[in-house]
């Protein structure tokens, strides 16, 4: 089987399935719309059961809030960073602070609205990754977790054989956020973060498939770096 990866947009979020020989989904959506992954699904011909593994690229809210439902629809094991596996196995509510003037203010702004619609389920994450990443091969995948701070600490990428990298918030390409890829607005540490790149550009990347808006070509984004 070759390769298909199947975006999975729920509201702003981009979640992916990965499938080969195996299946792997990257991110796990907002706690709301989790219940629409099924169908998502069952349009591509996937069984549930076939997703053994979800790997959440950080801790923030809308990236972690669906992983309970998705895990238990499905089956599959949790895997998260260890810098931000509190946020999921607590269900803390968490947002980056601003990284440019838009993310400040908009943070601002909206935080105290988004925390309440932000609420989710805690999860326990059954694989607790560290430093070193972890090998996606025995999922089926051909490539690998990479962890890649500066969003969040625990913010982690899962880089294929192929080139594709799946970032999470390393950048943004959509609005509210931005009008063309772009740095992310949110971060926790901007300098931290453009070091990740330089791990993620060293692995090969050449496509690259943020958690929000559609997949764009490496190059679009090097101009930020220097």
């Amino acid at each position: 089987m070759s390769l298909q990866i199947i975006p999975f947009e729920s509201g702003i979020n981009t979640s992916y399935i990965l499938r080969d020989q195996g299946a792997v989904m990257v991110d796990g959506a907002p706690f709301k719309k989790a219940s629409s992954f099924i169908g998502l699904l069952e349009s591509h011909g996937i069984k549930p059961g076939e997703i053994k593994l979800i790997v959440l690229t950080h801790g923030d809210f809308d990236h972690v809030g669906g992983a309970r439902k998705i895990k238990e629809l499905t089956g599959a094991k949790i895997a998260i960073h260890k810098n931000d596996s509190e946020n999921l196995e607590q269900g803390i509510f968490h947002w980056p602070e601003g990284a440019s003037p838009w993310g400040k203010l908009s943070r601002f702004l909206f935080k105290p609205f988004i925390a309440k619609l932000g609420r989710f389920p805690a999860a326990k994450a059954d694989i607790i990754l560290d430093d070193t990443g972890l090998t996606l091969k025995g999922y089926g995948i051909r490539g690998k977790i990479v962890h890649t701070p500066g969003h969040t600490p625990g913010s982690v990428s899962v880089l294929l054989e192929t080139g594709e990298a799946f970032i999470g918030c390393l950048a943004h390409n959509r609005l509210p956020f931005v009008l063309r890829p772009s740095l992310p607005i949110y971060a926790k540490d901007l300098d931290l973060l453009k070091k990740s790149w330089k791990v993620v550009i060293d692995q090969g990347a050449n496509t690259i498939y943020p958690g929000h808006g559609k997949p764009f070509p490496l190059e679009k984004i090097r101009k930020y770096l220097n």
